[in-house]
This record gives C-alpha cells, structure tokens and sequence, in this order.
C-alpha cells in the first residue's frame, strides 16, 4: 500500500464557520466542506460582511496542501499552508495560513485573507477531517 492510498481517508475537511472584524464592520465566513484533489482543498466561500451587506461575496478558495504537509499534521505538527480565492465577481485574494492539530481529526486553524495591500482579515476558528474513515462531525454550538 502506498503512502498516498493511506492518505485518502483525510480528502475531506470541514472548517467552521468564523468571524472577522476591520474598522467598523464584521466580515463572516462559511465554507462548504473542503475536498482534495492532488495537493489542493478546495472549496466555495460565503462572506458576509456587516452592517454593509452589499459588500458580502460568494466565490471559490483553494488552499495547497502538499502529501507531506498533511502527513506532518496528522503527526500532530503544526502546519503552514498558501492558496487562493476567487469572488463570484472575479477578486482574486491571496490566502495563507497555519493548521495546528489538537488530536487526531481535528484542530485549530488560523487564516489570513489579504483583501488589498492594506487590508488583511484573520480568521481563528477549527477544522474536523472528516473523510471516509474519520470520526464523524459533531456539530458546534453557535455563539
């Protein structure tokens, strides 16, 4: 059995939902489950951003994890990782962030999207693996 065959049961990840605050708004965000193809998670993203609603975004985020990054995280390491989003409307953003294990299918995760040169929102909030043979999702009281 090769390394990558053992790597499968991790191809999906919920990370849950977080808030955000610059200025004088909140900027949430939803994700759908991320899945992974290769080395990329991939995913859709609803931002919604209050009180200016008008500025809330749907899109798509990509975030690379390669075979060894997510064999260190399962080793309990924590892990720094890049990516991408793209808006519905075509705003690209840069994405960077690091994944911290707290046990063997969860942890907790700290996201950084740089909306602009001056504006960066940082995002703390936790994931749970949840592939085929990953604990179940235990749902997460609401704050």
């Amino acid at each position: 059995m090769r390394a990558q065959d053992n790597l499968e049961r991790f191809d999906q990840v919920t990370i849950f939902p977080a808030s955000a605050t610059f200025y004088i708004a909140s900027v949430s965000m939803n994700y759908q489950p991320f899945v992974r193809h290769k080395n990329v998670f991939s995913s859709t993203y609803s931002a919604r951003m209050s009180p200016f609603f008008f500025y809330s975004e749907k899109g798509h985020i990509w975030i690379t994890f390669s075979d060894e990054a997510l064999l260190r995280a399962i080793l309990g390491e924590a892990v720094n990782f890049t990516g991408r989003a793209l808006s519905d409307n075509g705003d690209a953003r840069r994405i960077e962030g690091t994944a911290t294990p707290t046990g063997p299918w969860s942890g907790r995760i700290r996201v950084r999207v740089f909306i602009s040169r001056r504006i960066v929102l940082n995002y703390n909030t936790t994931y749970q693996l949840q592939g085929p043979t990953a604990a179940p999702v235990t749902p997460r009281p609401a704050r």
